[in-house]
């Protein structure tokens, strides 16, 4: 079956021009975009859906989540709005709770809050582990994150565990529970920075995971200048992210790399960290993401269109370049933007994964911001119910 979509007062692609076409319809079909024009000219269909003069985009990516946990810190959130500082010590809490909670307990935390993503018009997601941190766990969050997210990344350099060596600690991370989680998982990540991991941790974290075939990612420079960032774009990390605190040799380093800087705007607010110099990295070339890090201490969000509009409202990125950091940036640091898989733009023979704005423009994305617009949510050619 084909569908045509039509009445689109505003199109974003995300191709290389840049441009929002208007009065614009497409058709899709087996899960794949067959035809994009003006709909004067759109061909016959087997459905038809007429969107009404509202706006069209890609479906969002969200390239960095943490859904599969156990409990919950709302106690740690009003501590902190309280005043009291952010600390990485706060995942231990989390850590626990993971631990105490079934498989079937994290598949169901981690579904629930995906079908929330998706009902904002994420249609691609990446979830990490993190929160088990014994190799019984990890293997566990692993499993459940591969039946929820599109991409898995195995996070055992979040925190070395209350009472473990912490150069016993390592050698789990690259050796048993790498093996153990390696069958799901398709990136390694690890939390640089003070009270996690230094540079040469990382390091050897992270290159253990190359050399078991996975991508790199990178928390850098969240709470201070912690290295995280060079480090990433020397090892050629699909992406560092959070990157709030940045020297000018940390934004050549990245201008002079493919990594992506991905940047987590609701988690600044959450932990009351200033933003990431968004403009300054966009203006020396660097290709940036956006992204909700969903998590039950510091980002407990699944919303892109918030991270958007606060990208726009407080980080001084224009709306169509909040929309293609949070669309075809963040398929970049997945590395999924190019070729007949790529998701974060709209082509001919691309996967037919968009969102229908309730309004002509994505302007109205920050215009308005907090108003719920999403009024239709389609992935790989079928429409999402929410």
């Amino acid at each position: 079956m084909t569908e045509l979509i039509t009445g689109i007062a505003e199109l974003t692609t995300n191709d290389d021009s840049g441009e929002r076409a208007h009065n614009m319809a497409l058709v899709i079909g087996d899960g794949r975009i067959l035809w994009i024009g003006t709909a004067a000219q759109a061909p016959a269909a087997d459905h038809q859906t007429d969107v009404g003069g509202r706006a069209v985009l890609p479906g969002w990516v969200d390239a960095h989540t943490h859904l599969v946990f156990g409990g919950d810190r709302s106690a740690e959130f009003e501590a902190r709005m309280a005043g009291q500082a952010y600390a990485a010590g706060g995942i231990q809490t989390t850590v626990r709770a993971t631990r105490a909670a079934t498989e079937e307990q994290l598949v169901a935390t981690a579904r629930r809050l995906r079908n929330e993503a998706e009902a904002q018009g994420t249609t691609f997601l990446e979830t990490k582990t993190g929160y088990g941190l014994d190799v019984a766990s990890e293997e566990r969050s692993a499993r459940a994150a591969a039946q929820v997210a599109d991409v898995v990344t195995f996070l055992g350099a979040h925190l070395v565990p209350v009472g473990v060596d912490r150069r016993d600690y390592l050698d789990l991370v690259t050796g048993p529970m790498l093996a153990a989680v390696r069958p799901y998982v398709q990136f390694i990540d690890a939390f640089c920075e003070q009270g996690a991991f230094d540079v040469e941790e990382t390091r050897e974290v992270l290159i253990a995971g190359r050399a078991a075939g996975l991508g790199l990612r990178v928390h850098g420079n969240q709470l201070g200048f912690s290295g995280g960032v060079r480090l990433a774009a020397d090892l050629g990390a699909h992406s560092v992210d959070h990157c709030n605190y940045l020297d000018p040799a940390d934004i050549d380093a990245l201008a002079a790399s493919n990594t992506v800087a991905t940047l987590l705007p609701a988690c600044d607010l959450s932990t009351r960290q200033p933003f990431p110099p968004a403009r300054r990295l966009l203006d020396a070339g660097v290709t940036i993401a956006l992204a909700t890090n969903c998590n039950p201490g510091t980002s407990y969000t699944t919303s892109m269109p918030f991270c958007v509009a606060t990208a726009v409202l407080q980080m001084g990125l224009t709306v169509g370049e909040a929309v293609w950091a949070a669309t075809r940036g963040a398929a970049r640091s997945l590395g999924r933007d190019e070729g007949a898989d790529a998701i974060g733009s709209l082509f001919v023979g691309g996967r037919a994964d968009l969102q229908v704005l309730n309004a002509p423009s994505i302007s109205h994305l920050a215009y308005r911001p907090g108003v719920p617009l999403t009024a239709g949510v389609w992935r790989e050619g079928a429409r999402i119910e929410s």
